[in-house]
């Protein structure tokens, strides 16, 4: 049975059983400020579990694309090593919202492993919650009941609270668990030791495949367990453990998931898969991480320096190291799978065959610049382990190992192989030491506390009441009290509110709350989604005593939401314009909208020109001048929305009903919660500030709209009057400037020359001024120049001239000093001297520092009265 098959016939199962099919929510979470990623497939469902919505239906099934690279579950470091840990992993899942429970849950779950599957019922264990005194959560006596009937007592195993209570963090939905284990190993390992005393030992052909979590409680901030309101199945299936058991492989990468991935590496490296260790975990590395990469890059978030997008591109680093190393892949390679995993998940997960071009130009531009860096930090590396054995040790420091690890990307492990080769050795435990040193001053930095909700009323549904209303009377449901790097501040839930939350891009509204019965009010500073929750931001104090009110007026800054509404609406304008203008490759990459102005980023892999720049600024104003009026339709079925040609954004999840803005049927339709104008003469003009590269294929556009527009013109026209009298009025402006840039010009080439000249008569006349003779000549001088590159190449070309020159040349250039150091390659030799590590003892003197190559090496300092000094001290070193 192939993996396809094997994924159909689960959805197929449980629609049988009455449950709802919904897509996979994206793998970058969005709405939730606690995840990074989806790395579980009950993420998406948070809220239905905490009561804060209402699910499509009380059964539903998926299949759930997860990351686990960050935070509490994290097993980068294990993928490769071992035959089932990944990065990116499928969970199938089953989900009651409220309905059936565990007598169900359980013997579906046997029914479809034994009987659509046909695993054998022998190899099965199963386990159930023991129960925590400390809790005061009893022995799970009704799942233990349930499997007693279906699979014999013998087949039980009693589980603890860290195998069989999930929770979803420190606080949230959590329950008792029933997890379903299974034996892979040969008969003859079976009949030494049976497979029950191997479960939950990390034994790697005795794998949990299956957890029913029953979720009854949520985690509260004290530790303490409250029940929900009302019992939900919870399960998630290990899609690629499931496919190696039913495949009978003893590995998920010798499955079908990953071997069409490892056998073109095979291919192309001319190594064959299964020969040796190392080979073998560099193309399951690679293998599983093009995954996470890829299906992260479709769904939104492009390879970065920061949070998320930091995260993929270290998975893709540690991928392109593996094949560097083991594989001899010294050249871009992973872009070329993305074709394969294209058609492998064609039908299942469609984003990525939607942007193969665009995913593989992306991962192909992180490769090329990565082997450069690679390279530097192979030669930094050789260094340290030179200055190592230099001190007399064979032992490559803990913060020599982290530098590399955390400047190159260079793991561990790669460190230690490249040293034993050297007959050296690395400082682990320092290196831990340093690592856990970087990781406390980040969790200090993210340091946030949050105290338990104060539920006030019960609410069936919070409302958003924005298109229609800027001011609404409601009532606070709950508030929060939290602590981060900006203070003490309180989240405000109200039943219905006008206030829009942050999300598409668009910023969230700020404004006031009026306490009807007390007259006061507090300032709302911001609103933002959490999973489907509005939440209002105050940093006001007295909602603790405001908040049981009966009646609170929800006023926003009318003033402000104008603005981003007009920059909101724009930008769907100009979105069109791209697609018309450069093409309908052009996809949305990012945006933000607030009231000062739109930045709207978007897959293109070339500058935009002046001519197209000025082409989308007309046709948006041209659309803005004829005053189309909005077409807002909410709740429109999904389907009919695409039949409808309406945009939708890759790495957005989508409900069965959505709400479709149309500016004119034939020139933008889209998807969108946002607000907007109700008609495009609102807008009155449009402007671009900038056009700019952000990432690999991803251009931006920053531009104004309506007020801050007219300022710009305002602005620029003023600039151009005043150019116009400093210039005399001339008849023709732009003729003036160009002949004053034409003067200009011709001086500076003038200046340059007698520069040219004046450094020669120098270079002349400090050649006299060599001393010493044979072995040793040297140079000591402080100088008159303009610049510190005039500095620089006027010691470079001296000691290129003249064989064992010590060339010191110092400068005060604008009141600072400036100091050049430059050795002949034959007195770097012989003397075995350092120019960067002498000019940075000698840039003490001016408070300064610098460094640079052995034979050459350049400082600055602030205190140019200690140039004397720094003369004194080079002419003591020679």
């Amino acid at each position: 049975m192939t993996s396809t098959e094997i994924r159909q016939q689960f959805l197929a199962f449980f629609q049988s059983k009455g449950h709802l099919i919904v897509p996979s929510a994206p793998l970058v979470a969005k709405n939730d400020p606690t995840l990074l990623f989806n790395n579980s497939g009950m993420a998406q469902f948070k809220d239905f579990f905490l009561g804060n919505g209402t699910p499509p239906s009380k059964r539903i099934a998926d299949t759930q694309k997860c990351l686990r690279v960050s935070g509490k579950h994290n097993d980068l470091e294990d993928v490769g090593f071992d035959t089932y840990h990944h990065t990116m992993f499928e969970m199938l899942g089953n989900w009651s919202f409220g309905d059936y429970f565990k007598k169900e849950a359980l013997a579906w779950s046997w029914e479809l492993l034994t009987k659509v599957y046909k695993l054998p019922k022998e190899r099965i264990y199963v386990s159930v919650f023991e129960g925590d005194a400390k809790d005061g959560v009893p022995f799970d006596q009704e799942a233990f009941d349930i499997w007693k009937a279906i699979v014999g007592e013998e087949r039980i195993i009693l589980g603890n609270k860290k195998d069989n209570f999930w929770e979803m963090g420190e606080t949230g939905p959590c329950g008792p668990c029933s997890e379903i284990h299974i034996d892979l190993r040969n008969q003859d390992e079976v009949d030494r030791i049976p497979g029950k005393s191997l479960v939950n030992a990390d034994h790697p052909q005795v794998v949990e495949i299956w957890n029913n979590v029953f979720m009854q409680f949520e985690r509260m901030a004290d530790g303490s367990l409250v029940s929900l309101p009302s019992k939900h199945v919870d399960t998630g299936m290990g899609f690629e453990r499931l496919c190696m058991a039913i495949q009978g492989k003893q590995s998920n990468y010798d499955t079908d998931v990953f071997q069409g991935s490892i056998q073109h590496l095979a291919k192309k490296s001319g190594i064959a898969y299964g020969q040796d260790q190392w080979t073998d975990i560099a193309m399951r590395v690679i293998a599983d991480h093009i995954r996470a990469i890829a299906f992260s890059i479709s769904d939104g978030q492009l390879p970065s320096n920061a949070k998320a997008g930091y995260v993929i591109r270290r998975i893709l680093r540690r991928a392109v190291r593996y094949g560097y190393t083991y594989l001899g892949f010294k050249e871009p390679f992973m872009h070329e799978l993305i074709p394969l995993l294209a058609q492998q998940f064609s039908g299942v997960f469609d984003e990525l065959i939607s942007q193969e071009a665009f995913v593989a130009k992306v991962i192909y531009e992180e490769e090329v610049s990565f082997l450069r860096t690679l390279s530097t930090g192979l030669v930094r590396l050789d260094k340290l382990m030179e200055e190592t054995q230099a001190k007399g040790t064979q032992i490559l420091t803990g913060e020599d190992v982290f530098e590399l690890n955390d400047t190159y990307g260079f793991p561990v492990d790669l460190t230690a192989l490249i040293a034993r080769e050297k007959g050296m050795d690395i400082d682990e435990p320092g290196f831990q030491q340093a690592l856990n040193a970087q990781k406390n001053r980040s969790r200090k930095d993210a340091g946030a506390s949050a105290e338990d909700w104060v539920n006030l009323f019960d609410s069936d549904e919070i409302s958003f009441v924005g298109y229609d209303h800027t001011t609404w009377t409601t009532r606070v449901v709950k508030y929060q009290k939290v602590q981060n790097k900006a203070g003490i501040q309180y989240k405000i839930v109200l039943e219905s509110t006008p206030f829009y939350a942050e999300s598409g891009g668009q910023v969230g509204d700020s404004g006031f709350l009026y306490f009807k019965k007390s007259g006061k009010r507090i300032a709302i500073s911001d609103t933002k989604k959490e999973n489907d929750l509005i939440v209002h931001w105050t940093t006001d104090s007295s909602i603790e005593e405001l908040a049981q009110e009966e009646e609170v007026v929800a006023q926003i800054d009318e003033s402000r939401r104008n603005a981003i509404t007009s920059h909101h609406s724009s930008t769907h304008l100009m979105q069109a314009a791209l697609q018309q203008i450069l093409g309908k490759h052009v996809a949305q990459k990012g945006s933000l909208v607030n009231e000062q102005l739109l930045r709207f980023d978007f897959s293109h892999f070339q500058k935009v020109t002046d001519e197209e720049l000025k082409q989308i600024e007309d046709m948006v104003n041209t659309k803005i001048a004829a005053n189309i009026p909005l077409v807002e339709e909410r709740n429109v079925p999904i389907s009919l929305a695409k039949d409808k040609g309406a945009m939708a954004l890759f790495g957005e999840k989508y409900g069965d009903f959505v709400r479709v803005i149309t500016f004119d049927p034939t020139y933008s339709v889209e998807l969108c919660g946002g607000t907007h104008v109700k008609s495009t003469g609102e807008i009155a003009l449009f402007k671009i500030l900038s056009e700019s590269s952000v990432a690999t294929g991803v251009r931006r556009i920053e531009a104004v709209t309506s007020q801050k527009a007219f300022d710009l013109l305002n602005q620029q026209a003023n600039q151009l009057d005043q150019i116009i009298e400093l210039l005399k009025a001339p008849k023709d402006i732009v003729k003036a400037v160009a002949s004053l840039i034409e003067q200009n010009s011709s001086l500076q080439k003038t200046i340059a020359q007698y520069q040219a000249n004046e450094i020669k008569l120098l270079k002349a006349e400090l050649t006299q001024q060599i001393l010493g003779k044979g072995e040793l000549l040297y140079l000591i001088q402080q100088v008159a120049v303009p610049q510190a590159d005039a500095l620089k190449n006027l010691a470079f070309d001296l000691s290129n001239e003249h064989q064992n020159l010590f060339c010191l040349l110092v400068a005060e250039i604008d009141g600072k000093a400036s100091l050049a150091l430059a050795i002949s390659k034959e007195l770097v030799a012989s003397k075995s001297l350092d120019a960067g590590k002498i000019i940075r003892d000698l840039a003490k003197e001016v408070q300064g520092g610098g460094g640079g190559q052995a034979f050459l090496a350049t400082a600055g300092g602030q205190n140019p009265q200690g140039i004397p000094q720094v003369i004194k001290l080079a002419q003591q070193f020679i």
